[in-house]
């Protein structure tokens, strides 16, 4: 694929509001996640639950939209400069030539679940308030994005789990290529519901202390709410040496399993490999790879079995959810903007909660940030039924240089 300009980007997560929050909390190697105290949940499980979240009040017009969903959003659009950075493309292009890619899987499913608490007591109904179409449904937040940013081109939802918001970029990339649009605004949004909670507890998939992705002693997931967002646009003529590009994505589904991946890793090994030959690259190329990593021992072996036969034991690695707690259909997209930001601030983030390697898994994973500066970043994000998707992620200077 032709490299695009990853031109703004922003996260919002545990870890704080926007990127100087979630670098800084990167390179002290610390983690956001704490006991759950989310609404009446009672699970004994850590959360990565973003503050304030409930104090955001959304714009009259957009009174239909109010969810816990839609309200992250705003939070995550309002960082960073994104707004005004997207009217300025918006600007340059037109607002029918930017689409909207949004993935999320729960969507704002919470606002069902208060609404059926006030249920009419005879009939059953649901409160008259209650508006599914711009809350529950999935296209509800790109919708609202849509909206904020006053854009009018294609905008579509993704929800394939957990590998929602990174297969957002492969339907930008497509659109873009084929000249149906001259930008794009990409990203994920998840937050949390008492479905998410009670739902991955019923799995038995959830931990009760912060996750320990690729621990010897790792036994669940935390779960996590997040909002990221980039702006995708064609590769200028001149681009600074630190802009980030997308180089190229991996796109399979191997249906293996309803909840459990190919046990060895068939489908996280074709997304890999479509994601190489999309930028180019062979497997050597890669400095860095942000592993998808949940902390479940399926997920972490099957992974690591996965990555260690396209690239050996030597690549660094590391699963960055136990700082931010696995965000489901935001994933993808959270991970790309840490995946952006260690390419563009020159180190690879460690893992933490990390203390003791699981010895079956031969692969060079970080205990500890590092400082060298990588060229080109590898991205996983595996979702439930094999929905996977990696990225390939390059700063403009070494993909641009060629070296």
């Amino acid at each position: 694929m032709n490299p695009l300009h990853l031109s703004q980007f922003t996260a919002t997560t545990c870890l704080g509001r926007g990127l100087a929050a979630n670098l800084a909390a990167l390179r002290d190697e610390r983690s956001g996640l704490a006991p759950c105290r989310f609404e009446t949940v009672d699970v004994d499980t850590c959360v990565g639950e973003v503050a304030g979240v409930d104090a955001v009040t959304l714009p009259a017009a957009a009174t239909d939209f109010d969810c816990r969903n839609n309200r992250l959003a705003a939070l995550g659009l309002a960082q960073d400069d994104f707004i005004p950075a997207v009217a300025a493309a918006r600007a340059r292009c037109g607002a029918d030539r930017i689409g909207v890619f949004v993935g999320t899987s729960t969507s704002g499913i919470l606002q069902t679940e208060l609404a059926y608490r006030r249920r009419d007591p005879v009939t059953g109904a649901l409160p008259d308030d209650f508006i599914y179409a711009t809350t529950q449904n999935s296209f509800s937040v790109a919708d609202f994005v849509r909206r904020t940013l006053r854009l009018s081109g294609p905008a579509a939802a993704v929800s394939t789990a957990c590998s929602s918001s990174a297969k957002v970029f492969g339907s930008a990339a497509r659109m873009i290529e084929a000249g149906l649009i001259d930008a794009a605004v990409v990203g994920g949004v998840d937050s949390l519901c008492l479905t998410t909670l009670y739902g991955f507890s019923s799995l038995q998939l959830t931990s009760t202390r912060p996750c320990r992705p690729f621990d010897r002693d790792r036994d669940g997931l935390s779960l996590g709410e997040a909002a990221a967002f980039f702006l995708i646009e064609r590769l200028p003529e001149k681009p600074s040496p630190d802009a980030i590009l997308l180089l190229g994505v991996g796109e399979s589904s191997d249906a293996y399993h309803m909840s459990s991946p190919h046990p060895d890793g068939m489908g996280a090994r074709t997304a890999m490999e479509m994601a190489l030959a999309g930028a180019g690259l062979a497997p050597a190329a890669i400095d860095y790879i942000n592993l998808h990593g949940t902390g479940t021992r399926s997920n972490d072996l099957v992974e690591g079995r996965a990555v260690h036969s396209l690239f050996g034991s030597a690549a660094r690695c590391s699963s960055t959810k136990g700082a931010v707690g696995h965000t489901l259909g935001a994933a993808g997209g959270v991970e790309a903007v840490f995946s952006a930001l260690a390419l563009r601030h020159g180190f690879m983030p460690a893992g933490v909660n990390i203390k003791e390697l699981d010895p079956s898994l031969p692969l060079a994973y970080l205990l500890h940030n590092e400082a060298r500066a990588p060229s080109r970043v590898l991205s996983n994000s595996f979702g439930f039924g094999g929905t996977n998707c990696s990225l390939v992620l390059g700063r403009a200077d070494a993909v641009i240089g060629g070296s």
